[in-house]
């Protein structure tokens, strides 16, 4: 029973697996035990043309391998679809390949291949400036304004001096200044002019009181009756 316990938990082929893929634009392929003894193991690649070994990759000792697993890496610049042969080794328990592992159909690609995402796009033109409305011109002044705005010297004629108006003020004064007798004579005539309206008034007076008088005295006697 012990003995069949033991071979269980013994390392197999099926402990082992193998891929071949890209890190960082590299080609690698990665060999990874699970084997939870941690048996020792050799890994040896071989890539394969028409099923003969082409080329030795590479051998890497796998140690203290555990059920979470252990890698191993080789680095390998694979073509698309390239076969490799992976051969194991583990002490007394393990003496076979693995099958055959194919790589990808693409190859790997390096950062600088890749065409930056910039370049890919093309930039939009800008859009054009609008054109600035033209400004609209002046409205021409009509005839009539034209003329308002002249200045006010050449519209209005100059205004002749006393000099040249008329006779000289020197000249035949006192011929023309009235005699103390006309302003009298003006002065009587007008007081003789006031005489008759005042007369005229003064008779108007004395005819409204004889009225009044006689009305009064009518009115007392017919109240005596």
């Amino acid at each position: 029973m012990f003995g069949f316990a033991g071979n269980a938990m013994a390392c197999t082929i099926k402990d082992f697996s193998a891929v071949a893929e890209c890190d960082g634009g590299q080609g690698v392929i990665r060999v990874t035990d699970v084997d939870p003894l941690g048996v020792p193991a050799e890994v040896t690649v071989y890539l394969e043309n028409n099923g003969a070994d082409l080329r030795k990759v590479g051998t890497q000792v796998i140690e203290g391998s555990t059920a979470e697993g252990v890698t191993v890496t080789f680095d390998e610049k694979w073509k698309p679809k390239a076969e490799y042969r992976i051969h194991i080794a583990a002490d007394k328990y393990v003496d076979d390949d693995l099958p055959i592992l194919v790589a990808p159909d693409e190859s790997c690609k390096k950062a600088d291949d890749t065409p930056p995402a910039s370049s890919e796009k093309q930039e939009k033109p800008g859009k054009p400036d609008k054109p600035g409305k033209p400004e609209k011109p002046g409205q021409p002044e009509k005839p009539g304004q034209a003329a308002e705005k002249e200045p006010a010297e050449e519209g209005k004629a100059p205004t002749p001096s006393t000099s040249e108006s008329g006779t000289p003020a020197g000249s035949g004064g006192t011929n023309n200044l009235p005699s103390p007798e006309g302003d009298s004579n003006l002065a009587e005539t007008g007081a003789d002019s006031d005489t008759g309206p005042i007369a005229g008034v003064a008779a108007v007076l004395v005819a409204l009181g004889v009225g009044a008088v006689f009305y009064s005295m009518r009115r007392r006697g017919s109240s005596m009756r």
